[in-house]
């Protein structure tokens, strides 16, 4: 199975895919309407949105792991990207909390 390289969402269907493209590397959710890839900024904000929704709207813990999660994945390795600065999640937080997704 694939995997979203800029969210890690798994890419299941075609539907998934941006613009439907099942060689795509990214989903519907971290692209645009034209298939380009939306900025460090909204990916970021959007993985914060998802964590919150699954810790109590806490914000500030919602981006320590999303700084953890997104740190890992392709399309974030290897950049000096701003949001990325800042407190992250341990390898064991984030595993605990994965399970409980």
């Amino acid at each position: 199975m694939k995997y979203c390289n800029a969210c890690g969402m798994p890419l299941e269907k075609k539907e998934d895919f941006a613009l439907g493209d099942e060689n795509s590397d990214f989903c519907v959710y971290c692209t645009n309407s034209d298939g380009s890839v939306k900025s460090y900024e909204e990916l970021f904000e959007g993985a914060v949105q998802f964590f919150m929704k699954q810790l109590d709207n806490d914000r500030k813990v919602a981006e320590k792991f999303t700084r953890k999660a997104v740190s890992q994945l392709p399309y974030w390795q290897g950049k000096d990207i701003g949001v990325l600065k800042g407190e992250m999640a341990s390898d064991e937080e984030l595993e605990e909390m994965m399970k409980k997704m």
